[in-house]
């Protein structure tokens, strides 16, 4: 299966290099975002995971309505973006599950920062998405961690997908500066090797970035954003329908690895 999430957040990233925008503007650009990616699925027939902090949806209730309407999990991703205490993991968990009517079963951390896997549980997730197994200057070093799924007590931590070997990260920034066809060959080898692929991205990426610099973002950021992003993983989705590779919401994979795993145990 392939895993599709979201990160669906108010668009505080611009003040990481200086520039300060209004929140309402921050909700404008990953609401705007986040219609595009609505569209792509619709269009695609793939369902898919946002994790949302509460602080959005709060504030835009209509867009988890329809994240939900149209088959999508809402699954958590803190109540701030931008701040984070312990009792945040139970209070944007009971928040979503009021404004989406429906159970939150996961967890994504901002920036994929460390989050205690007792603390999770304790506040009633079933499974973790905040590692990437990989080594970044300055954001990651985490390649000696598990690359695959793998269970801690009753919580499924599921890692981003990374290349077996050498762990090039298949993530949102190799889908702005990478060619395509390497996405794919990468993709391909590590669906081949583990089953499975659990990539995300942020709604916000799917609105014009560039806008003379106005939001201060370096080229990395800023390469293939807005339309073509939108080019590039539709493009990247169909290719992987061709191939036969199917796609589905993380909770349908989480329940059915646990499904697996209990027979298994039996």
């Amino acid at each position: 299966m392939i895993l599709l999430g979201f990160d669906l957040e108010e668009f505080d990233l611009p003040a990481e290099y200086g520039i300060n925008i209004s929140f309402e503007e921050q909700l404008s650009v990953s609401t705007e975002g986040a219609v595009a990616v609505l569209d792509i699925l619709r269009s695609t027939g793939v369902k898919a995971t946002f994790y949302c902090t509460a602080n959005y949806a709060v504030h835009r209730p209509e867009v988890i309505s329809q994240i939900v309407n149209e088959g999508h999990e809402i699954a958590s991703h803190g109540f701030f973006h931008s701040a984070f205490a312990t009792e945040d993991l139970l209070r944007s968990k009971l928040k979503l599950e009021e404004l989406s009517g429906t159970q939150v079963n996961g967890f994504r951390m901002p920036r994929m920062m460390p989050v205690r896997p007792d603390e999770l549980i304790t506040a009633g997730y079933s499974y973790n998405s905040s590692t990437n197994p990989t080594w970044l200057p300055g954001r990651y070093n985490n390649f000696s961690d598990p690359r695959t799924w793998y269970h801690h007590h009753q919580l499924l931590e599921l890692p981003a997908s990374v290349s077996p070997v050498i762990r090039i990260p298949l993530f949102w920034l190799s889908f702005h500066n990478l060619p395509l066809p390497l996405i794919k060959w990468l993709a391909s080898a590590t669906y081949k090797k583990d089953g499975y692929l659990n990539l995300y991205f942020h709604p916000w990426e799917f609105t014009d970035l560039d806008q003379n610099n106005k939001f201060g973002l370096p080229r990395y950021i800023i390469n293939n954003s807005g339309i073509s992003y939108v080019d590039r993983i539709s493009r990247f989705i169909r290719w992987a329908q061709s191939k036969g590779y199917p796609f589905a919401s993380t909770r349908d994979f989480v329940e059915l690895i646990n499904a697996e795993q209990h027979v298994f145990s039996e």
